[in-house]
């Protein structure tokens, strides 16, 4: 099945429920705690070849914020490179274990955490699957979920999480 640049799936998206603030988490190890004062704006999954080899599995989990809203605390380490837009990105791991935590785009006020790094991903629900052009094969859709073939229209994607959100 596949969807054009900005088409969403027929079925409605499913309620997410924010849970209580802050949100906390870490690295693998414990040495780099984290911790979201405010709501996420967005949240969704990218199928990139770079999120594949990043994470080692078939996409990786985005968990944006503004910039401000996140506190790391612990030994970080920080690479720049160029992401898979052509943007430069910093990325952010833990000095000791290695784990990845954020990344954040030149020129944005927005922060990307990897949301398997919070103490509790349950309540998460994808507002949208960005990338699919190089989806694995085998993954289907996400119910609800906006589809990209390639880079999003990221004000969308933020206004269909909010839509999201329970009050």
């Amino acid at each position: 099945m596949s969807f054009s640049r900005s088409e969403a799936t027929t079925a409605p998206a499913r309620a997410v429920r924010l849970p209580a603030l802050p949100l906390s988490g870490g690295c693998q190890c414990g040495a780099v705690r984290l911790r979201a004062s405010q709501a996420p704006v967005t949240f969704y999954l990218c199928h990139c070849t770079r999120c594949q080899r990043q994470s080692g599995s078939a996409f990786g989990e985005s968990l944006m914020f503004r910039a401000e809203a996140v506190e790391l605390s612990g030994p970080v380490s920080t690479l720049t490179q160029q992401g898979g837009s052509g943007k430069m990105s910093e990325l952010t791991f833990c000095a000791a274990c290695g784990s990845r935590l954020t990344h954040r785009m030149e020129g944005r006020d927005t922060l990307v955490v990897k949301s398997g790094t919070l103490d509790d991903p349950f309540w998460l629900r994808p507002a949208g699957e960005i990338f699919t052009a190089t989806r694995q094969p085998w993954l289907t859709p996400v119910e609800g979920a906006l589809q990209y073939e390639d880079a999003p229209d990221m004000a969308a994607l933020q206004a269909h999480w909010a839509g999201m959100l329970e009050d």
